[in-house]
């Protein structure tokens, strides 16, 4: 059903607004937020339960929105606002006028079924900006990671900001989530190379195959890999520099050891 909303003090506006900007609310409802239609078109695709849409009638056309409709499965609320309330709700400026609530997944390691016998698998421990996360999730999808796996992680997974900042990719990624011992088990579990970026004990990253099963792991800029995952890497690795600094953002740096493995896997753009 459609129903007009106008009031900044709406209910429905204001349980929104708690879902976009609290975590623990979030987690809760076991729903978030999705804006963009191609964010939300990722989700749908994605597997993402969609089970409200609200749309801005003065920036995007009811016809877009009912093509957006189509492609969920089950019945849906959907709601018309004001530019008002939509310039509340949205956190970009360049923006496309609708809104989604989705639930969410579970997203835990001991519930994660690897698809392929031969994985590429992306780790990234205790990441904490929604922006290295965003730009870690646009890197897998770009090499088409078999998995993303994040250890320890100080920032709830459906932060608006993660979702905006991967430009929806964490929808297009296979991802789980758990701590680094959960993580490195199952690894292990699974007979899984991990390679730790790391300075310690390291290789030059170019100097390693990584045509069998593949975990890269890569920690914070500030701190590193923690000890739970340098006590049990297969072979720590590094990359070369030769500026004054001896560490780079972390989604670059976890950028060129993917496509390195990429490159030896005989990967075709």
């Amino acid at each position: 059903m459609q129903n007009q909303i106008k009031s900044l003090q709406n209910p429905k506006i204001k349980f929104l607004n708690q879902l976009k900007d609290k975590s623990r609310v979030r987690k809760k409802e076991k729903s978030f937020v999705i804006e963009g239609q191609r964010e939300i078109g990722l989700a749908i695709k994605g597997g993402y339960s969609i089970t409200q849409l609200y749309y801005c009638p003065s920036i995007i056309s009811f016809e877009q929105v009912t093509e957006l409709i189509k492609l969920i499965s089950q019945d849906i609320e959907y709601f018309e606002i004001t530019q008002e309330i939509y310039q509340k709700l949205a956190y970009r400026t360049t923006t496309e006028g609708i809104i989604a609530i989705a639930i969410s997944k579970d997203l835990s390691i001991e519930n994660f079924n690897l698809a392929t016998k031969n994985p590429l698998i992306l780790v990234a421990e205790a990441p904490e900006k929604p922006g290295n996360i965003g730009a870690l999730l646009r890197t897998a999808d770009a090499a088409q990671l078999d998995a993303v796996f994040i250890a320890n992680p100080k920032t709830d997974i459906y932060n608006p900001n993660i979702i905006r900042s991967s430009v929806g990719c964490l929808f297009t990624n296979n991802v789980a989530i758990g701590s680094s011992i959960d993580i490195i088990k199952f690894l292990q579990l699974h007979k899984i190379n991990i390679y730790g970026a790391a300075l310690q004990a390291s290789v030059n990253y170019h100097t390693q195959n990584y045509n069998k099963p593949t975990a890269i792991v890569v920690g914070t800029e500030a701190t590193g890999l923690s000890k739970d995952f340098l006590d049990n890497t297969t072979q720590n690795i590094k990359i070369p520099m030769s500026g004054v600094i001896d560490s780079m953002n972390v989604s670059v740096a976890a950028g060129i050891l993917i496509f390195e493995a990429k490159r030896q896997r005989n990967f075709i753009g």
